[in-house]
C-alpha cells in the first residue's frame, strides 16, 4: 500500500511538472502558434493520458498542480487560478478518467461524440453571427476548429468506434471544464479586475462567460481528438500493466 501510494504521488508530480512547463512553452508560443489572438492549448492532452492510463485521481490532482504552477509563471493571480484554473481542471480532468473507463468496452457505432461536437459547432457559429468575438478571423478559427473536431468526431465513429468512447468522455470532460472557467472569470471579474494577459477588465457582461467556455473548449478539444487516443494506445503498449491502475 505504502508503495502504491509513493509510485502515485511520483506520478501526479510527473503529470504536474510535464504539463506546467508544456503550458508555459505553449504561452510562449513553442508548441503551438498563436494565430490572431487566439492561442491554443496542446498541453491539454497531458494530464488526459495520466487520467485514462493510470487513474482519474491522478489525472485531476497532477491537473490542478500543473496549472497552479504555469498560471503562477503566465499571469501570477493565485486567487485566479486556484478558484478557476484549478477547479476546472481536476473536474474536467477527472470526469475524463471516469468516463474514459466508462466508455472503454464501447466498441460499436455510437452518435455520442458526434452531438457533443455538433453543438460547440452551432453554438460557434451563433456566437460569430451575432459578432461577439469582435473580428472576423477570431470567428473564423473558432468554427473551422469546431468543424474539424466534429469532422474527426464523424470519422472515429464510422472507421475507429475503439476510439469513440475516449473521444465522448474528453468532449465531456472538457466540456464542464470550460464551463467553469467560463462562469468562473465572469464571476471573478465582478469582484476584482483580470490580469491584463486574461484580458483585464472588470465586471465583465454575462455573454463574457461564453466566449471564455468557447475558446477554452475549441482551443483544446482539437488536440484531444487528435493525440489522445494515439497517445494512450502507444503508452498503454509501453507501460506494463502491473504500474498502470
Amino acid at each position: 500500500m505504502r508503495m502504491k501510494s509513493t509510485f502515485e504521488i511520483v506520478l501526479i508530480a510527473v503529470n504536474a511538472g510535464l504539463y506546467a512547463g508544456v503550458g508555459y512553452l505553449t504561452f510562449l508560443g513553442i508548441f503551438a502558434p498563436v494565430v490572431g489572438t487566439v492561442r491554443f492549448w496542446p498541453a491539454v492532452v497531458v494530464p488526459a493520458v495520466f487520467a485514462v492510463v493510470y487513474s482519474p485521481r491522478i489525472g485531476a490532482l497532477g491537473a490542478g498542480l500543473g496549472i497552479f504552477i504555469s498560471d503562477m509563471l503566465i499571469h501570477g493571480d493565485p486567487i485566479l487560478s486556484i478558484t478557476v484554473g484549478v477547479t476546472s481542471n481536476i473536474a474536467g480532468f477527472y470526469i475524463i478518467g471516469v468516463l474514459a473507463r466508462k466508455f472503454a468496452g464501447q466498441h460499436k457505432l455510437s452518435p455520442l461524440p458526434v452531438l457533443l461536437q455538433a453543438v460547440p459547432l452551432a453554438i460557434a457559429v451563433t456566437a460569430s453571427w451575432v459578432n461577439i468575438f469582435g473580428d472576423f478571423w477570431t470567428s473564423a478559427i473558432f468554427i473551422a476548429a469546431a468543424a474539424l473536431s466534429l469532422g474527426l468526431s464523424i470519422a472515429y465513429s464510422l472507421y475507429r468506434p475503439a476510439y469513440s468512447g475516449l473521444v465522448a468522455a474528453s468532449s465531456l470532460g472538457l466540456l464542464v471544464g470550460a464551463a467553469i472557467i467560463g462562469l468562473g472569470v465572469w464571476a471573478y471579474s465582478q469582484y476584482f479586475s483580470l490580469p491584463a494577459v486574461a484580458g483585464g477588465g472588470q465586471g465583465l457582461p454575462l455573454f463574457a462567460a461564453a466566449i471564455w467556455f468557447l475558446w477554452t473548449y475549441l482551443t483544446e478539444i482539437p488536440f484531444l481528438m487528435i493525440l489522445l487516443p494515439p497517445l494512450v494506445a502507444a503508452v498503454r503498449k509501453a507501460v506494463p500493466t502491473m504500474v498502470r491502475q
